[in-house]
């Protein structure tokens, strides 16, 4: 089958590094895959695909690339398109109907849509809002990374058809690079026990609270912190741990290629955003075998972890009780097998199923 995935842009993030694993997925299975690409971030190279073929626009913005859809849509004529993010589905919906397109398209939301829309008149988010209404009956299908992003999708739209489809974070190629060597002191020696968090160093990642609950963290315990990704309050985020004290047991990797190495050495993975989506680097964590640890908030977490059953969560912006939550993880790590249960939803056989049943290709 000839499928198209688009995302916006590639950088080191959680849309385009699901939206590559799944283009890659689909390629093993055999079918004629097109990646297009809005833009590249020019500090991260993309990465080789092969199987893949990798269609840069070079747009450098996401209305930019309605007319390369357009074309896109004429010339290679795809039967399955699968875009990611809201503002990118509305111009792929936009450049279907244009261009006569008879693919079946799938639009998956990634972020809260009280984050996308708004109710504001004439702001450009409620613009997007009357403009995804116009056009969201061209896609057969509409789908959330949540169940609760479900539920919030309700509460903006009249009767929306979107439906929970997960990420894919499960696959051979992950499992394979949880296998990679390490030659970082702090993930050698497991004398001390070691906590790992990732992810942009952004306000709302919380990154702020995880470093004070460090400072919470019984002193006789020794833990460590590494924390893995770049952003802009790396300086601010530095400080504070020099400003508690913490310089010898919180430390700042940047960006790293391969994170799953790392949480593979690590005993407690942490999470301490304010909101997600849906947090695929906590599934990642619990593949290579972490106990989690995550504030709960909207939406993921406590789906992820049905409840406490696969890990703990705590309030959000309390580290206090996100230092409770680390100790209790060090004295009851969560069992391998229960980790195994948890991510079976996220194997990559399981949801390209789910994807093509609910396009109505359950036997593609």
């Amino acid at each position: 089958m000839k499928i198209c995935v688009v995302m916006p842009r590639y950088a080191i993030a959680g849309v385009p590094l699901a939206q590559m694993r799944f283009a890659r997925a689909l390629a093993d299975r055999g079918h004629a895959v097109d990646l297009l690409v809005g833009r590249i971030d020019p500090d991260h190279p993309m990465p080789d695909l092969p199987g893949v073929n990798v269609i840069r626009l070079r747009t450098p913005n996401v209305r930019a690339m309605l007319t390369p859809l357009w074309r896109y849509f004429r010339n290679a004529r795809p039967e399955v398109v699968f875009s990611a993010e809201d503002h990118l589905t509305c111009a792929v919906l936009v450049a279907a109907i244009a261009s006569g397109s008879k693919a079946k398209i799938s639009g998956s939301s990634r972020v809260t849509p009280f984050d996308t829309y708004s109710s504001v008149t004439f702001s450009k988010r409620w613009l997007l809002k009357q403009l995804m209404r116009a056009v969201m009956g061209r896609a057969e299908a509409l789908t959330c990374v949540s169940e609760d992003m479900v539920g919030q999708y309700r509460e903006v739209f009249d009767r929306p058809r979107h439906v929970c489809v997960y990420n894919i974070v499960d696959d051979r190629h992950s499992r394979r690079r949880m296998q990679e060597a390490v030659d970082d002191e702090w993930l050698i020696d497991r004398t001390r026990p070691l906590v790992v968090a990732a992810g942009r160093l952004a306000h709302w990642k919380g990154f702020d609270d995880l470093i004070r609950a460090m400072k919470h963290v019984a002193p006789d315990r020794q833990v460590r912190l590494l924390i893995l990704g770049d952003g802009e309050l790396r300086g601010e985020l530095g400080a504070l741990a020099r400003e508690l004290r913490l310089g010898g047991s919180v430390r700042f990797a940047g960006h790293v290629d391969n994170p799953l190495k790392y949480f593979a050495h690590a005993d407690v993975f942490a999470l301490s955003s304010h909101v997600e989506g849906l947090p695929n680097v906590l599934v990642e964590a619990m593949m290579c075998g972490c106990t989690p640890v995550s504030t709960d908030c909207p939406t993921g977490p406590r789906e992820v972890l049905q409840d406490g059953k696969y890990g703990y969560l705590v309030p959000v912006r309390d580290p206090v009780a996100l230092a409770r939550g680390i100790e209790a993880a060090l004295d009851r790590p969560t069992p391998g097998a229960l980790l195994e249960e948890a991510i079976r939803p996220f194997e990559e056989e399981t949801v390209i199923r789910r994807h093509f049943d609910v396009l109505g290709l359950g036997d593609a």
